[in-house]
């Protein structure tokens, strides 16, 4: 049996690590970083961790809402494919900052890309 991709990139510690530099590149980012303005970012790095525990093959399971609910709001207030795209760009500029390989980086952006329609509400 192969290891998890939450095993592969390194567990809860390179989780932790990528939440928290996925957030400060975020928030820096004036084309997205808006609608967090009223997000307690405490809880949102904390559900982003479980949730990508969860679909990263680790231990946790999320309980937070689903994409589309979670999302619904921001949708109503534009958000995009664009911004979509920022943030996922984001995301994978912290993996490889992290040094995650590029075979995990990859199955990471699959993952992420696979949510666009469910973030936007399509």
């Amino acid at each position: 049996m192969s290891d998890s991709l939450y095993q592969r990139i390194g567990g809860a510690a390179a989780v932790e690590a990528a939440v928290d530099l996925f957030y400060r590149k975020v928030l820096t980012d004036p084309d997205v970083s808006a609608f967090f303005d009223s997000t307690d970012m405490d809880g949102q790095r904390a559900k982003q961790k479980s949730f990508l525990t969860m679909v990263f093959g680790g231990p946790h399971e999320y309980s937070g809402k689903d994409m589309r609910t979670a999302h619904a709001k921001l949708v109503d207030d534009g958000l995009n494919d664009s911004h979509f795209d920022k943030v996922a760009g984001h995301l994978q500029a912290t993996l490889e900052e992290l040094g995650v390989d590029a075979g995990a980086i990859t199955e990471v952006m699959t993952i992420a890309g696979s949510t666009r329609n469910d973030v936007l509400n399509r």
